[in-house]
C-alpha cells in the first residue's frame, strides 16, 4: 500500500481484513482474528511489528496492560473527534471492553464474536469510548 496518510493506510488495511474469520486470540487473518488481532494486523500495514500480547481474557477490569501496548505501538492518546485509522476501545458492558479502527464517519471495523467475523458498521449507540489512540504522521 502507497500514498495517503498514515491513518488513512491503517483504515484501509482494516477494511482488507472485513470478512475474514472470528478466533479468539487469533492474530492471521487467514486462520482467524479477535479484535486485538484486527488492530494488530491493521498496524502492520504501517510497518508495526506486532509484539507479544499480555493475556487477556473476554471480560477484564484493567487495560493497563493495553495502553502499555499502545505506547509500545507507538500510538498517541488523542481526543475529540475520531479519524480513519484511529484505535479506539469501547466499554461494552460490565467488565468488556472491544478494539475497533475507525474507518469513516461513525464506522468502524472489528471482530464480531456473534457474527463470527470481522464486519465494517456503524459504532453502536450503547459503545463507550475509553480510549483513543492515534499512529502520529
Amino acid at each position: 500500500m502507497s500514498g495517503g496518510s498514515a491513518g488513512e493506510m491503517i483504515a484501509a488495511a482494516a477494511m482488507d481484513l472485513v470478512g475474514a474469520r472470528f478466533q479468539l486470540q487469533g492474530r492471521d487473518p487467514r486462520t482467524g482474528l479477535d479484535c486485538v488481532g484486527v488492530i494488530l494486523a491493521a498496524l502492520a500495514v504501517n510497518g508495526r511489528a506486532p509484539p507479544p500480547v499480555p493475556p487477556y481474557t473476554m471480560r477484564r477490569t484493567q487495560l493497563d496492560p493495553f495502553d502499555r501496548l499502545a505506547a509500545a505501538q507507538g500510538l498517541r492518546d488523542v481526543s475529540g473527534a475520531a479519524e480513519p485509522g484511529d484505535v479506539l476501545v469501547f466499554r461494552t458492558g460490565p467488565a468488556q471492553w472491544h478494539a475497533a479502527i475507525a474507518t469513516a464517519g461513525d464506522h468502524v471495523v472489528h471482530a464480531h464474536a456473534a457474527l463470527r467475523r470481522v464486519v465494517s458498521s456503524p459504532v453502536p449507540p450503547e459503545w463507550t469510548i475509553v480510549r483513543h489512540w492515534r499512529v502520529p504522521s
